[in-house]
């Protein structure tokens, strides 16, 4: 029953919308004729007073005042409350029919102005109303308590229907309110969301080609140098870059794969996401390149999750790759500790290396083994300015980890980075988004010893 009244009320709410003053006149009309109609009730056995010209002035004033109530609700109920009064004062008696233009202005106060307004003014007339019906001679066979319990519950009920259909349209306005701001926020949600999925494609594509590319090149470039002179070894090395490509071809595979791959239970089940445990087989790569690398673990070793693993993995293949990249160096030293509940990772080298922004050979790098060599035409081939270490922080920030990188007091270059055992709430929103001036210097200086790919 109430679900048919509200939408009886919506559709006569909309149809007053669409045509206002159709809605007030007629309302205002009927009102008169309730009016007019009333002040010809009488109690038994009274006569009516001899004024029917005044009480039609009345009530034709307070119907007319009716009219502003849009603009006017105050002005609308102080005009009907006064004409009440006086038509009460002149003998006619105090019945609902009378009272419908105060009404209908009361109950238009309480739906249009706000709660303090519509206590005063409804107060005020019901007071006055109140007032005029117990010193009315048109009810003196009435008691008193009849007189004033009457107007006071009559007038009550216009307040209380208006005050509910304000709250009601302030409800359904903030209800549009919140689906409008829900709506703005699922599509500025969705963008960033396929930002942030962007940038972890992006990440994830620059450790999987940079890295076995970098290995690739400087294989070759070790292969081309010895070609004459070794053949038994740069065969060997060639073998290398084979294994080394085919890696590539099979971590790439799978990283597209997975972007392809749907929901069905059936598919295909992809390669599972390196980690720690492949680092021997890293460590394999960089030695055919001509980088002999070292690695220490400290603490007892505990289980990572599988996005610390990644990350930790791929900081250091991207550590790695940069050293095989830009640094004239025949070492790197990779130190992985277990402290507390962090993962503290630090992955360095000894060597000076090649300024890659400007494509010169460091004084040792032709003086060094053959591996070295061939690395530094590498160098000398590839600027280094890319997305090396900014990936790097925005892997370790993602898991609530940190990330630093730069060249070493005793010369080379190092990063260190700090990882929880169990990832956190992410924090790159504000610290791994693009790269500062400051971050940009922090790039510029760590390219001698070893820079960013």
């Amino acid at each position: 029953m109430s679900t048919s009244l509200e939408r009886y009320t919506d559709r006569f709410e909309q149809y007053a919308d669409r045509y206002p003053r159709i809605v007030d006149v007629v309302l205002v009309l009927a009102l008169m004729g309730c009016a007019t109609l009333g002040s010809n009730l009488t109690l038994p056995g009274v006569d009516p007073p001899d004024q029917d010209r005044t009480a039609i002035v009345l009530m034709g004033v307070s119907c007319l005042a009716l009219l502003k109530y849009r603009t006017h609700p105050r002005t609308a109920v102080v005009v009907t409350a006064v004409c009440t009064v006086i038509a009460i004062s002149l003998g006619y008696l105090l019945t609902p029919l009378l009272l419908g233009p105060v009404m209908a202005a009361l109950y238009w106060l309480a739906t249009l102005t706000d709660r303090k307004t519509t206590r005063v003014f409804g107060v005020t007339t019901m007071a006055a109303l109140m007032v005029a019906a117990a010193i009315s001679d048109s009810m003196d066979s009435v008691p008193l308590v009849l007189r004033t319990v009457g107007p006071f519950f009559w007038l009550l009920l216009p307040l209380a229907a208006g005050n509910m259909t304000r709250l009601r349209r302030a409800y359904l306005a903030s209800v549009q309110a919140r689906a409008e701001h829900a709506e703005r926020t699922r599509e500025e949600e969705a963008r960033l969301r396929v930002t942030e999925e962007r940038m972890r494609i992006a990440r994830e594509l620059h450790d999987v080609v940079a890295h076995h590319m970098a290995l690739a090149n400087a294989q070759a470039g070790t292969a081309a140098h010895l070609a004459l002179t070794s053949p038994q070894q740069t065969k060997k090395i060639l073998t290398d870059l084979t294994g080394t490509t085919s890696s590539a071809l099979r971590e790439l595979k799978a990283t597209l794969g997975l972007l392809r791959q749907n929901d069905d239970p059936a598919s295909a089940s992809l390669e599972p996401s390196p980690g720690l445990a492949r680092l021997p087989e890293l460590v394999s790569a960089c030695a055919s390149a001509g980088l002999t690398v070292t690695v220490t673990t400290t603490g007892e070793p505990r289980p990572l999750s599988p996005g610390v693993d990644l990350t930790a993995f791929r900081i250091v293949q991207e550590a790695l790759t940069n050293v095989t990249k830009h640094a004239a160096a025949d070492a790197a030293h990779v130190r992985i500790a277990y402290a507390g509940s962090r993962l503290l990772i630090t992955v360095s080298n000894d060597g000076p290396g090649t300024t890659g922004a400007t494509g010169t050979t460091g004084a040792t790098g032709t003086t060094g083994t053959t591996g070295t060599m061939g690395r530094t035409d590498v160098a000398e081939a590839v600027p280094s300015r890319g997305f090396g270490v900014m990936g790097m922080r925005e892997r370790a920030h993602t898991i609530g980890g940190e990330l630093s990188a730069g060249p070493r007091p005793e010369g080379g270059f190092e990063v260190t980075t700090a990882l929880p055992l169990q990832p956190s709430a992410p924090q790159a929103a504000p610290q791994a988004a693009p790269e500062t001036a400051p971050q940009a210097a922090v790039a510029a200086t760590d390219v001698p010893a070893g820079g960013e790919e």
